[in-house]
């Protein structure tokens, strides 16, 4: 059963939330809290994959709690469904690009998309694995999605996908976006061309008269039982190297090769740039003969910069160049080094046992917590950035930020797991 912390005085919209996850079965455990301090406190030792926040809520200022967790996302890492009234949106919209949130749900069609997302996020919850387990994963993550012509459904994969790339260290922030843009256009092209089938002339005249192109696509959809029927196929796969996505829709498809070629009419205007922009964020885009399927790949960046914890921000930062060491074999290990960007190459009696990057975290941790001497050499492998912690520092974060620790023993409990795993294999 998963936790699911529920961020809200509104009992009305509480007793909402505990309907729909029970249809769920046992899946989630839906808590509750009313008071700031207590969400916070569970948040930060819990560490839950997901977490519900009524930012409209009149009782609490669940804002400072949002603030809270965006001010630490090394550890707040699982993603937010945020519930709001129709007041609050365009403060809302502020909030989720450079946020956790997976989806923003306007309090009055709650039921039906809070529903809608659990469904999303409980056939696909591999993908907020929290960081100190996804960083290990020796395979792919897959997964595959249909979904009808909501548009919602296309704004909360599109921030879910992106928002895991970001955390995982896959992608930077600018990436990020690119990746969430890709998704969310050709998804969107699924959906309106071609399963509801609106021409470009239509959604033009459309847009020319001031309306938005969501109702377009749900008058469609409302109208014609053929179209409700059609349904959007997405499935994604992400290795450590790059992640690759594949959308089909039930339309007839479209001349894409004219499209790419330059030949459509969308040049100048209102819309129809989806294409382009993926195109030119993407790789290796593709459509099938037809033009009813459409797959796009990213490469993963190994050396971006990673998410430095607030603690840990104001201590200097130091740079290596390639071949630099960082420290030798046999040093009195009085710091830790939390890996900002860069390889390091891990080294002893000649031999490379391997290399670190930072999806990896920290450098130097084992010798480090055990007062013993280095066991190995450690070399930069072109330009990395490494944050030197001393021990004062590091005990007196503790201190302050308890579950600092717990984080900590989740990452060694997940390295000594794998040394024991390549032991056991080789044995």
């Amino acid at each position: 059963m998963k936790k699911l912390p529920v961020i809200s005085c509104d009992e009305e919209l509480n007793q909402r939330i505990l309907q729909v996850t029970e249809r769920f079965g046992a899946f989630w455990e839906p808590i509750f809290f009313r008071d700031k301090d207590e969400a916070l406190e569970f948040l930060a030792y819990e560490l839950p994959d997901v977490s519900v926040v009524n930012l409209s809520d009149d009782a609490m200022d669940t804002t400072a709690v949002l603030n809270t967790i965006q001010s630490d996302p090394w550890l707040h890492y699982g993603g937010i469904i945020a519930v709001h009234r129709r007041r609050d949106e365009a403060r809302v919209s502020e909030l989720v690009p450079n946020s956790q949130i997976i989806s923003a749900i306007p309090r009055g069609e709650f039921v039906s998309s809070f529903f809608r997302v659990l469904k999303i996020i409980t056939e696909n919850r591999n993908i907020l694995f929290h960081r100190d387990i996804q960083s290990y994963f020796t395979g792919a993550v897959a997964g595959s999605f249909v979904m009808d012509n909501d548009p919602f459904n296309v704004r909360t994969y599109a921030n879910l996908v992106s928002n895991f790339l970001f955390n995982a260290n896959y992608v930077d922030r600018d990436r990020r976006e690119r990746v969430h843009v890709a998704i969310f256009e050709m998804l969107m092209n699924a959906v309106e061309h071609g399963n509801c089938g609106i021409t470009f002339e239509e959604k033009t005249r459309w847009l020319e008269e001031g309306r938005d192109s969501i109702d377009l696509i749900r008058s469609k959809r409302n109208a014609d039982p053929a179209v409700q029927a059609k349904r959007v196929h997405f499935s994604y796969r992400i290795t450590p190297e790059r992640s690759s996505f594949t959308i089909r829709d039930e339309g007839s498809g479209f001349d894409w090769r004219s499209h790419i070629a330059g030949n459509g009419e969308a040049q100048l205007a209102l819309h129809g740039h989806g294409i382009k922009m993926t195109r030119h964020y993407m790789e290796n885009l593709r459509y099938n003969d037809s033009g009813n399927e459409v797959s796009f790949e990213v490469a993963h960046q190994h050396r971006s910069s990673n998410i430095v914890p607030e603690i840990f921000q104001n201590q200097g930062e130091d740079r290596y160049q390639d071949g630099d060491v960082v420290f030798s074999e046999g040093d009195e290990s009085n710091t830790l080094f939390y890996i900002v960007s860069g390889e390091l190459s891990v080294q002893a009696s000649g031999h490379e046992l391997g290399r670190l990057t930072p999806q990896d975290m920290f450098l130097g941790e084992m010798s480090f917590l055990l007062n013993d001497r280095r066991s190995a050499t450690v070399l930069s492998r072109g330009e990395s950035v490494l944050i030197p912690i001393s021990k004062n520092v590091f005990v007196s974060a503790i201190k302050k930020n308890p579950h600092y620790g717990i984080f900590l023993a989740r990452l060694l409990a997940q390295r000594l797991s794998r040394l024991n795993a390549r032991v056991a294999s080789s044995g």
